[in-house]
């Protein structure tokens, strides 16, 4: 498989592109995975993803990491970026914003397997933390922990 063929339809890598204003306008894309034929484990940090209360408008603040063992696709990193900020003006609380990133990666890949821990700094004192995955972990694949302390003023 060319490199040429795997990226060529790919609309945002490469090109300026604005950031959409809501995870329903946002554009994930996808590659095909040249390396399918091996089980691995690919994980994304995003430890300044931002959100709004949808109760009082301010905003919340999270510190994401997601895992995924491929199947035959690659969520390009770019519009991945661009999804993630597209939450920074939507109202949700913290459950429905992690499980709905993880949800859309799942339909956008169909993984092997996907995890997302959402690490919420407190809001009335209290940090709440949402955890999903698709299902028990593949066997023989490294999933090393996912590194976020426990709330102690995470940094």
């Amino acid at each position: 498989m060319s490199q040429d063929s795997i990226y060529s339809g790919l609309t945002q890598l490469g090109q300026a592109t604005r950031l959409p204003q809501s995870p329903e306008e946002a554009i994930l894309e996808r590659v095909p995975n040249p390396q399918k034929d091996v089980a691995y484990t690919v994980r994304f940090t995003a430890p300044e993803f931002t959100s709004l209360c949808p109760m009082t408008g301010q905003p919340d603040f999270a510190h994401l990491v997601i895992d995924y063992v491929p199947g035959e696709w690659l969520v390009e990193s770019k519009s991945l970026k661009l999804f993630l900020g597209s939450f920074r003006n939507h109202g949700a609380f913290h459950e429905d914003c992690t499980v709905s990133v993880a949800r859309r990666l799942v339909d956008l890949l169909a993984p092997q397997w996907l995890r997302i821990g959402g690490y919420w700094y407190p809001r009335g004192g209290i940090p709440i933390d949402v955890f999903y995955q698709t299902g028990p972990a593949p066997q023989g694949v490294w999933l090393p922990d996912q590194g976020v302390p426990p709330y102690r003023g995470r940094g």
